[in-house]
């Protein structure tokens, strides 16, 4: 990336930032803080692969996980200490952005103060309040699609997002967008199945659409012994990310860690890191084949 280069810090700035990315940016990360360390080896992994390829990309992980399957599931490094990681990363890799979601109104101003994009997690896409302080903190969302919602339910949880704040007006507007993120559809039985559809259903001039192709192919308890995690089939994840950039996307989203099997969360999901810049390579090819 030639410098300089700037980090955007409004909403509308990092809107503008990712949607001229080509072929797409990348959301990359593990799914949640274990230390600062291990973090920091994934973060330059993350930001070789960006310089590589010329594509914008953005660290990607939870402070705390407060959706967990059991209440036994380890959550994470916590808000203070998972802040003070992410800016650590930040001041490392100037070229890299960082996000990481909210689950509470009362963590949204905290967290902007760090993260470049607010990430509403996919069972929350629905909470309205939630959207809105997040909004009005003047940072670009990324809303990720329930398991329970369809394609025009995301369209209204954007409308949310980028309505004006009257109090200072600092909310997202419709110049700003948001990102709106496919992660699957659950029709029971604990199994997900990612319609391609959803991909061009979501798209506006106001929304940039982004793929997670490894909470994609998430799955309950088959076959597991510990109900503590959820299960997953991460031999399809290159064959949803595969998909999606054929369809066409704006951003690819893909958790990955250097040993999944010991990971504390989505052991089964998440990509080996060594495998990551292989894929992103393949990826970027089909993209810039194909018309979507």
């Amino acid at each position: 990336m030639a410098p300089p280069w700037v980090r955007p810090t409004l909403a509308k700035e990092t809107f503008r930032y990712l949607k001229d990315a080509a072929p797409f940016f990348l959301i990359a990360g593990p799914c949640v803080l274990e230390s600062e360390s291990g973090a920091l080896h994934i973060a330059e992994t993350v930001h070789h692969i960006g310089e590589r390829f010329g594509i914008p990309v953005v660290f990607k992980a939870s402070f705390d996980k407060a959706n967990r399957q059991s209440l036994q599931s380890p959550r994470g490094v916590g808000l203070t200490k998972g802040l003070d990681i992410l800016q650590t990363i930040k001041d490392t890799f100037e070229h890299m952005l960082v996000t990481t979601d909210v689950h509470e109104r009362d963590h949204c101003n905290d967290v902007a103060a760090v993260a470049d994009i607010l990430q509403i997690p996919a069972f929350l896409c629905r909470q309205t309040d939630l959207i809105i302080d997040a909004a009005a903190t003047g940072k670009l969302l990324n809303i990720k699609k329930g398991q329970f919602a369809s394609a025009d339910t995301m369209h209204l949880a954007a409308a949310k997002a980028m309505r004006s704040v009257v109090d200072g007006g600092k909310g997202v507007d419709e110049e700003h967008g948001v990102l709106l993120t496919e992660r699957g559809t659950m029709f029971g039985y604990d199994d997900l199945v990612c319609d391609p559809r959803n991909l061009v259903l979501m798209r506006a001039p106001s929304h940039l659409v982004v793929q997670d192709a490894t909470h994609s192919v998430q799955q309950g308890q088959h076959g597991r012994d510990d109900r503590r995690q959820t299960g997953g089939a991460r031999e399809f994840v290159p064959t949803i990310a595969r998909a999606a950039v054929a369809v066409g996307i704006d951003g690819l989203f893909l958790e990955t860690h250097p040993s999944p099997a010991t990971a504390i969360c989505d052991r089964e999901n998440q990509l080996p890191l060594h495998q990551l810049e292989e894929l992103v390579e393949e990826l970027v090819d089909i993209a810039q084949a194909s018309r979507g």
